[in-house]
């Protein structure tokens, strides 16, 4: 089952936005989650990843201190919260299990987020 990510929209520079990812249970062996970000002409970049435990977080140097991800268990999602939103962070953005240590799969649709200056 691929996870769908939402949330995405039009945000302001400096603004927040919360993005969301519906995992649909853990019908995947995997460690934990992961968002990406893909700009256009661009390659696919990672963003954020947590482990189904809670008790792991890492992030890209890029939104470290302003991105933030979370999961709540029981409504199986997992959420980005982005705040002071940049123009560089418009991209598509995804979400995808963590299948292997540092390794990603089964990529659902993306949610489009556009920061205006």
């Amino acid at each position: 089952v691929q996870p769908q990510a939402s949330g995405g929209g039009l945000a302001q520079a400096g603004g927040p936005l919360r993005l969301s990812c519906a995992t649909f249970g853990r019908t995947v062996s995997s460690y934990g989650m992961g968002w990406f970000r893909q700009a256009p002409g661009k390659e696919r970049k990672f963003v954020a990843g947590i482990n189904w435990e809670g008790t792991s977080t890492n992030y890209a140097h890029s939104v470290e201190g302003r991105f933030t991800i979370s999961r709540d268990s029981a409504k199986n999602t997992v959420y980005l919260q982005m705040n002071s939103l940049k123009p560089e962070g418009t991209a598509t953005y995804y979400c995808a299990f963590e299948v292997e240590r540092r390794s990603f799969d089964h990529w659902g649709r993306g949610t489009q987020v556009t920061v205006s200056s």
